[in-house]
């Protein structure tokens, strides 16, 4: 047995990158670690509950009300939603700017609070799974891993599509043009966040990107069937874990007569940010309503304002793990969670992208042939239900999917990532990971 460490993870304060760390700190508990969560406030008891330890942080002052789990960013895309109607290279500037904004904002509010944490802990490694560095990360001479659990295009190429685009690997049309937007709308805000960075830590970030690798160990999630090709090979302290689906003691049992009745089984979810769009989660519960299939919704934070039709069931929360083992296709925003839980599972993906990554998600299954995307404010009706039909009845597809997922269950990423973070962990401080 591996001698016990004191292992910190830091996670974006939302439930995807969370429930990412907690598939993989759920493996080192078991193996007689000590896993500590560093969380938002609004998170209070959430990881406790799983049975981990939590510290406290925010990113901001506090509210004059009381908030709940992921609430600023829940409030932040439901102010900034009308963006999402927009091009993705007009999204540069009125969503992804205002965004990445908002996150360098907390990230130089927490920064002594992470410090005090990191200096009560000392722990062996902090893993963290952000999308902007936290300087007291890398001040705190611990070391440290980078788990990017959005699409790999994060991870830039000259050979990957601009990462935020949903451009097509194939046709580099745009490509250029992209760019020069991210350098005209993005460049400002970098050179005043590196200079931060370089006083806190001694050392500056690559240029126009708002996280370094690590020098320890990176994790991207990703399977290989769907990864991209790059121009030049990845570093020796990146690693690829096709899957990361985290284990779960819930169950998901879908009740009668739904249960019994006729019909493929298709589950809808837009994620805890998307699913707050209530008008967009009404139309397609309505759309799917009128279909021969059953339905299982995640109906998320605005439940109480959704109309669920006879042929669907769903709840505020559901055990995704659970009910994905269950289904036969997934509608979905493209969140990468889902989308790669989706691949560990088999399962043909209908994308209707709303921000961040999930567009590039969305191309990626389109172009490959794994699902379809859909213009998520503009598609007609029939649109929806004719992709859904038609990756119901692909045979190959089935096929293709099912050999897939064989492949990720046989080897765990959950597994994999704790294999490596133990390595890190044992290893002398500030010394880089081998191949």
């Amino acid at each position: 047995m591996e001698t016990p460490r004191t292992i910190v993870f830091f996670p974006e304060g939302a439930y995807g990158p969370t429930n990412n760390c907690v598939g993989i700190g759920d493996v080192l508990r078991r193996r007689g670690h000590r896993v500590v969560f560093v969380v938002e406030e609004s998170f209070v008891g959430t990881l406790e509950a799983r049975g981990f330890e939590e510290r406290l942080m925010r990113l901001g002052p506090p509210p004059a009300e009381p908030e709940v789990p992921g609430q600023f960013w829940k409030d932040f895309i439901r102010d900034t939603a009308p963006e999402f109607r927009k091009p993705t290279i007009e999204q540069l500037g009125s969503f992804l700017q205002p965004t990445w904004r908002a996150l360098i904002d907390g990230a130089r509010y927490v920064e002594p609070r992470l410090a005090e944490i990191f200096g009560e802990l000392e722990p062996d490694v902090i893993v963290e799974d952000n999308v902007v560095l936290f300087p007291a990360i890398v001040a705190s001479g611990r070391p440290w891993v980078r788990i990017v659990s959005c699409n790999p295009a994060e991870i830039r190429d000259p050979a990957v599509p601009p990462v935020f685009s949903g451009y097509p690997a194939a046709d580099r049309a745009g490509w250029a043009e992209f760019e020069a937007e991210r350098e005209r709308r993005h460049r400002p805000m970098w050179a005043e966040f590196d200079t931060f960075v370089r006083d806190r830590t001694g050392d500056g970030l690559p240029d126009l990107e708002f996280m370094p690798e690590s020098p320890y160990l990176n994790l991207y999630l990703y399977p290989a069937e769907a990864d991209y090709e790059r121009s030049r090979a990845l570093g020796p302290a990146w690693r690829r874990l096709d899957s990361c689906v985290r284990g779960t003691d819930d169950i998901y049992e879908l009740r009668e007569p739904l249960a019994s009745a006729p019909g493929r089984l298709i589950y809808l979810s837009l994620g805890s940010l998307g699913s707050a769009d209530v008008a967009l989660m009404q139309r397609l519960i309505d759309i799917l309503g009128r279909t021969e299939h059953r339905v299982i919704v995640s109906m998320g934070p605005q439940h109480d304002q959704l109309q669920l039709a006879d042929n669907m069931a769903g709840a505020e929360f559901l055990p995704q793990p659970a009910v994905l083992g269950q289904v036969d296709l997934v509608v979905t925003h493209g969140g990468n969670n889902t989308v790669t839980e989706s691949f560990h599972n088999g399962l043909p993906i209908v994308v209707l992208p709303l921000f961040w990554d999930q567009y590039d998600n969305a191309q990626r299954v389109a172009e490959l042939g794994f699902g379809a995307r859909l213009d998520t404010y503009r598609f007609e009706d029939r649109e929806l239900i004719d992709a859904i039909d038609r990756l119901l009845v692909d045979e190959g597809l089935r096929r293709r999917l099912a050999s897939i997922a064989s492949r990720l269950k046989a080897n765990p990423g959950t597994e994999k990532a704790a294999d490596l973070i133990e390595q890190v962990a044992a290893e002398a401080p500030r010394r880089a990971i081998g191949v």
